[in-house]
């Protein structure tokens, strides 16, 4: 087996380098991209809070399919599992519902940084860094839909100390791991059918957030960063955290902006946003995910909006300045092939979008030369990409092509079916 795909990567070289490529440089390079890995695919966004609450939020996991994680350390294991999987040395996104408590009842705005010591624990072990989100839905006070925008103040007091307690944690984190733990503030507030005051929730949450924000932290352990939303179940007509809000916001307070593949109309793509919003914003954060007809947060699959959006971060050298992770869960299948499936399809978009001749295509695009651009654009989608990236995957000790769905059915076998008798 490796014997052939070293075969088939020396003429896959020699068909890139016709190009001007260097595929030994594209690998090098995607092997420094890290993905931030989101827990919640693990047990269906469930938590270990057990306060009863619905998920609520409008979010929704559908399917039971059999051994989804119940406990920290079943998390844990299935994250390394998948971890095992995917080539490259990564990250983990956490939300807040995860937090280790002891058994004791730990409300959300008393969290502190000890609740995770055992998930920093674990990422250190690793080698890897962390990223954290506030949690503002499957809970009591979140029950009516409104958090940071709600009409009581001492509701809205609650969720801003819960902010508040979140990017100090995510700084703690941040410190100890010694690298930036970006902390995301995504709200579900809005309503179902036409509000009469649009302008009253927006200043709400512009006031919320300033008050969530005031307190200065370190940039070398915390970036803040706020994340915008269409529409969701129960939010159908109208959410104060829109695209044009958070874009506002962040530009104007200096935050970073999250953009999510599902959270903007189906004929809209977030990878135009890329450059757009990097003319004005440092960094930004990017959600991949992928909608079928809503934000249903599908597993990421390699279809042209992924690679459109690779293609956006190598093409305009923001490699360093866009944060990728992924966001979606899918209780339909596996949990751990989900993982492996969607970060997998995410790194060989990047490889791909290194493994194009940007300036050929550039300076055919000056010369006004159309033809010559679209016609190396459509060659360049024969290019033997699998040939590189299976030869990437057995040089980071990974299974090469699909071999990696051997280890997922044989660790359902062996760990996930024995969780539900």
């Amino acid at each position: 087996m490796r014997q052939s795909i070293e075969k088939a990567y020396e003429a896959a070289r020699e068909q890139y380098a016709a190009f001007g490529m260097d595929t030994e440089r594209a690998m090098e390079h995607l092997a420094h991209i890290p993905i931030s890995l989101h827990c919640w695919q693990g047990d269906d966004v469930g938590g270990f809070e057990n306060t009863g609450a619905a998920l609520g939020g409008g979010l929704a996991a559908t399917g039971n399919h059999p051994g989804k994680a119940r406990t920290p350390d079943e998390l844990r294991a299935d994250l390394d599992a998948a971890l095992a999987l995917i080539p490259g040395t990564h990250r983990l996104n956490l939300h807040a519902m995860y937090a280790e408590t002891g058994g004791a009842r730990v409300d959300r705005e008393a969290l502190e940084p000890a609740h995770f010591t055992a998930w920093i624990d674990w990422a250190r072990n690793r080698g890897m860094g962390m990223d954290f989100n506030p949690t503002f839905f499957s809970h009591p006070l979140a029950s009516q839909g409104f958090t940071l925008t709600h009409p009581d103040a001492s509701v809205r007091a609650f969720w801003i100390e819960h902010g508040k307690a979140c990017r100090r944690i995510a700084a703690a984190m941040g410190q100890a791991l010694g690298s930036p733990c970006v902390s995301n503030v995504w709200i579900p507030d809005g309503f179902k059918d036409t509000p009469a005051d649009r302008l009253g929730p927006r200043e709400r949450l512009r006031d919320s957030l300033d008050a969530l924000f005031a307190e200065p932290l370190d940039a070398a352990h915390v970036r803040d960063a706020v994340e915008s939303k269409l529409f969701g179940i129960g939010a159908e007509s109208y959410t104060a955290g829109s695209h044009e809000f958070y874009l506002g916001y962040a530009v104007s307070r200096g935050k970073m902006l999250c953009l999510d593949a599902g959270h903007f109309h189906p004929t809209e793509t977030i990878a135009d946003k890329i450059s757009a919003t990097l003319l004005f914003l440092d960094e930004i954060l990017l959600h991949v995910s992928r909608g079928v007809r809503w934000d249903s947060d599908h597993v990421v699959v390699l279809n042209d909006d992924l690679h459109a959006i690779a293609q956006e971060i190598v093409r305009g050298g923001f490699v360093d300045r866009v944060h990728i992770g992924l966001d979606y869960f899918d209780a339909s299948i596996n949990r751990v092939a989900a993982w492996t499936i969607g970060a997998r399809n995410m790194l060989k978009a990047l490889l791909a979008a290194l493994l194009e001749p940007a300036h050929a295509l550039r300076e055919l695009e000056l010369s006004g030369d159309y033809t010559g651009r679209l016609a190396l654009m459509e060659e360049l989608k024969c290019m033997p990409l699998g040939a590189v990236w299976d030869y990437y995957c057995i040089t980071r000790d990974t299974p090469p092509g699909a071999l990696w769905l051997d280890k997922v059915r044989a660790y359902e076998k062996d760990v996930l079916v024995k969780r539900d008798v």
